[in-house]
């Protein structure tokens, strides 16, 4: 079992290489107290006048001046090539929430890849903030504060039973399967209450809606446990 390294009762930014790092920055400002960074976003980060508090990952493509700026207590090397940069990161982090920029858009591999990690740590909970859209893992009930008309789409990475309250078209007790049913471009009524029988489905709203989704995830009561291993 891998062990945390970053400790914080407070959100964590959690910043990658990819593309619309300088939009989920700034979507997230004033909601975390830490950031962590996966290796050559460190860079990218400093430019801006941030200080990572941890830069994690294979170092493969992070400067030697950045190297040199933060030295060793702030970095932290991981060599084995099984996991992407966002995972090595993710699973070293406790904290109640982590909000991911720079892990949506760009190339389709690194983004599925960084879907694939939320519903395969699914005790961490986190929030990758893209361009127009945040994601998450649904956790087993929660509710959100969502005005009339806002988009929610649903899309399984397994199956699971789904049922809601306040959805233009309800999901109660429909079987979702990425092969067979999906559940995107649904509609707010309202405030929207869902629940979820397994850690199996990513929520997918407007990045207007971060801060509902941050509470409502803060007030959603208990999470998922760690997956088995197989």
């Amino acid at each position: 079992m891998i062990s945390a390294i970053v400790h914080e009762l407070e959100p964590v930014l959690l910043v990658g290489g990819g593309k619309y790092r300088k939009s989920g920055l700034k979507a997230a400002e004033g909601r975390f107290r830490r950031i962590v960074v996966a290796d050559g976003g460190a860079d990218w980060l400093l430019s801006r006048g941030y200080e990572p508090d941890m830069v994690i990952g294979d170092l493969d493509s992070i400067s030697d001046s950045a190297l040199t700026r933060l030295g060793p207590e702030r970095v932290h090397r991981v060599d084995e090539q099984d996991s992407t940069d966002f995972e090595k990161c993710l699973v070293r982090i406790d904290a109640p929430l982590v909000l991911g920029a720079g892990f949506l858009g760009g190339r389709v591999d690194h983004e599925l890849a960084a879907l694939h990690v939320l519903a395969a740590l699914p005790a961490q909970r986190c929030v990758l903030i893209g361009r127009d859209d945040i994601v998450f893992l649904a956790p087993p009930e929660m509710r959100l504060d969502l005005a009339r008309g806002t988009r929610v789409s649903l899309f399984p990475l397994g199956q699971v039973r789904a049922k809601s309250q306040g959805l233009r078209w309800e999901v109660n007790e429909v079987r979702f399967d990425t092969s067979s049913k999906i559940g995107t471009s649904n509609e707010a009524l309202g405030p929207v209450e869902l629940s979820v029988e397994a850690a199996n489905m990513l929520v997918i709203l407007p990045r207007s809606a971060l801060g509902l989704a941050l509470e409502a995830l803060s007030t959603s009561g208990g999470g998922w446990p760690p997956r088995k291993a197989s």
